[in-house]
C-alpha cells in the first residue's frame, strides 16, 4: 500500500504487567475529585500511573473526561523482552471505570488532542489510543528495523491490555481506521481472547500483493464516468507538461527547503505525486462536490494544474522531510503489509518510473525483505476464525477493493458494511438505516451496554468527534 501507501505466533508470552498497584474496584469518574483510603488512592492518574513502567507526559483537561497523554515501557522484542526496551506513547480518554472500554489505534503516530472514536461515542465508553511502534517519538534507539513487524505491534497492544485491564475491567473493544482497522484485526488474530469485539473501519487486505487487479477494476468503475474521464485528463496533461510543472515544484522545494535523495531526485517525485491523483481524489475528496471542480485540462494553466494536483495531493509527500515521518509505513508496506501497483492504463507511456513501490520510499541502509505469508495467514484466520468483528467500507473509496471477509453467521457475529456514497472516511452514521441500526446495536451489546434504541449513549460533541478525513498524503491508508 502506498502512501494511506504512506508471525509466527510466538509461544513466549510477555508477562510483565500482571496486576497493577492501587487497582480499587470502585469506579474513578471524571467528575471525581480523587480521594484516598489508606495508601490506596482512587484517583485515575494514580492509578494509572501505579502501573508498572507507566509515566505521565501531561493531563489535559476536556470537559466531562480526564485526558493523560502516558509513557509505558516495552520491550523492543517480545520474544525476547530482556534485550532492550523503549517507550510507547499513549493517550487515555477517562468516562468512568464502569464504562467499557475501546483500544484505538491510527497505526501511526497518536494525537495528543483529546478525540473520541466513533465506537467510544456508541456505548459511552473510555477511550486508550496507542502510538505504532517506531513512529517517533515511540522508537527504540537505536532502531533494529527485524522488529517493526504486525506480531510486535500486537504484542504492544496485548501487554498494553494487560496493564491496563486491572484499571478498567468492563469489556474492551478493539478499533481503527485504514491502517488502525489492519491494526485492529493483526491485534485479534493473534490474541483472539484479550477484546469483546472489533470495529474496522476502511481496512485493505492485500492478500496476495503481486496481484492487484481489483484496484484496477474499482477504478474503471468508480463514480461517474465523465467525472473519472476529468481526473485522468488533468492527471495525463500533468505528465504531459513535466517540464514546466516540474520547474514548479522545484522553486517550491527550493523556497520551503525540501530535497528528493530518499526517491532518488526530484523527477521522480514529481511523477510519484502525479501518479497518486486519481487514487487521492477518490479516496479523500466528497464525489457529490468534487467532480465538479475538477479543472478542465485542455485549457487549464500550468498554475491551475499545479495547484489542483497539490490540493488533491500534496506537493512535499515525497520529499525527504514528507517521507521520514513516515518510514515506519512504508517499511511495513515492503516487508509485511503489501502495497497497491496501478495500471493507470489512460496514461500510455508517458510515466518513465511506474507505480513506485515502497521500496523506493525508504532510506536504502534500511533493509527490507517481503514476507508473502504475513498476509496470508490473517486473511485465512480472519475467513475462518472471526468472532465479533465488523468491517465498515466506503463505497467510493478505493482501499475497500480489497476487503477482509470475516467468517459469517449467527455462531461468528460478524458483518461486512458498505457505506454509500461514502470515501476512506466510511463510519457506522454514514451506513442506510437498518444497518445503522444493526452495526450500533452490536456494538453496544458487545461492549455489555445493549439498549434498544440504535443510538450512541454518549451525545455527539463538536470538537471530541470532529471526523476529519485528514490527507496526511495521498496514497497512504
Amino acid at each position: 500500500m502506498r502512501k494511506a501507501l504512506r508471525w509466527l505466533l510466538s509461544l513466549v508470552v510477555l508477562i510483565g504487567t500482571v496486576g497493577v498497584a492501587g487497582a480499587t474496584s470502585g469506579a474513578a469518574t471524571a467528575a471525581e475529585p480523587g480521594t484516598t483510603t489508606g495508601a490506596r488512592s482512587t484517583d485515575i492518574k494514580d492509578r494509572l500511573l501505579a502501573v508498572p513502567g507507566m509515566s505521565l507526559i501531561e493531563e489535559k483537561p476536556y470537559p466531562g473526561y480526564r485526558y493523560f497523554v502516558l509513557d509505558y515501557t516495552q520491550p523492543v522484542d517480545h520474544r525476547h523482552p530482556s534485550k532492550g526496551t523503549f517507550k510507547q506513547r499513549l493517550t487515555v480518554l477517562h468516562k468512568d471505570t464502569s464504562r467499557p472500554t475501546i483500544f484505538h489505534t491510527s497505526g501511526y503516530s497518536v494525537s495528543t488532542r483529546p478525540s473520541r472514536s466513533e465506537p467510544a461515542q456508541i456505548v459511552d465508553g473510555n477511550q486508550v489510543s496507542m502510538e505504532y511502534r517506531f513512529f517517533t517519538p515511540s522508537r527504540p534507539d537505536p532502531a533494529d528495523w527485524s522488529k517493526l513487524d504486525i506480531w510486535q505491534a500486537a504484542s504492544d497492544q496485548h501487554r498494553i491490555y494487560r496493564a491496563l485491564k486491572p484499571v478498567y475491567g468492563k469489556k474492551w473493544l478493539a478499533t481503527g481506521a485504514s491502517k488502525g482497522g489492519m491494526t485492529a484485526t493483526y491485534y485479534e488474530r493473534f490474541y483472539p481472547r484479550d477484546m469483546a469485539g472489533v470495529v474496522s473501519y476502511v481496512a485493505p487486505n492485500d492478500v496476495v500483493n503481486k496481484e492487484d487487479s481489483a484496484y484496477d477494476e474499482f477504478l474503471a468503475g468508480v463514480g461517474p464516468k465523465e467525472c473519472r474521464e476529468k481526473i485522468q485528463a488533468v492527471q495525463r496533461e500533468a505528465l504531459v507538461r513535466r517540464e514546466p510543472l516540474s520547474a514548479k515544484l522545484a522553486a517550491y522545494a527550493a523556497a520551503e527547503g525540501y530535497t528528493f535523495k530518499t526517491v532518488g531526485n526530484l523527477d521522480k517525485g514529481f511523477e510519484a505525486v502525479v501518479m497518486d491523483l486519481v487514487w487521492g481524489f477518490w479516496q479523500y475528496q466528497p464525489a457529490a462536490t468534487a467532480c465538479g471542480k475538477v479543472p478542465d485540462a485542455a485549457t487549464a494553466s500550468d498554475q491551475a494544474i499545479f495547484d489542483y494536483v497539490g490540493s488533491v495531493g500534496d506537493w512535499s509527500s515525497y520529499t525527504d522531510q514528507g517521507l521520514t515521518p513516515y518510514t515506519p509505513y512504508y517499511y511495513q508496506a515492503g516487508t509485511e503489509l503489501g502495497s497497491p501497483d496501478i495500471a493507470q492504463p489512460w496514461l500510455g507511456d508517458l510515466s518513465r518510473y511506474g507505480y513506485q513501490p515502497p521500496r523506493n520510499f525508504v532510506p536504502r541502509d534500511i533493509p527490507m525483505t517481503f514476507k508473502p505469508n504475513a498476509m496470508r495467514d490473517v486473511d485465512r484466520w480472519v475467513r475462518h476464525n472471526a468472532h465479533r468483528m465488523m468491517y465498515v467500507y466506503g463505497e467510493f473509496d478505493p482501499w475497500g477493493a480489497e476487503q477482509f471477509r470475516p467468517a459469517r453467521g449467527a455462531k461468528h457475529d460478524s458483518y461486512v458494511f458498505t457505506a454509500p456514497g461514502a470515501n476512506h472516511g466510511a463510519n457506522v452514521a454514514q451506513l442506510v438505516a437498518d444497518e445503522k441500526a444493526k452495526a450500533t446495536q452490536r456494538i453496544q451489546a458487545w461492549a455489555g451496554v445493549s439498549t434498544t434504541s440504535a443510538k450512541p449513549l454518549a451525545p455527539y460533541d463538536r470538537k471530541l468527534d470532529r471526523r476529519d478525513v485528514r490527507k496526511e498524503s495521498t496514497l497512504r491508508p
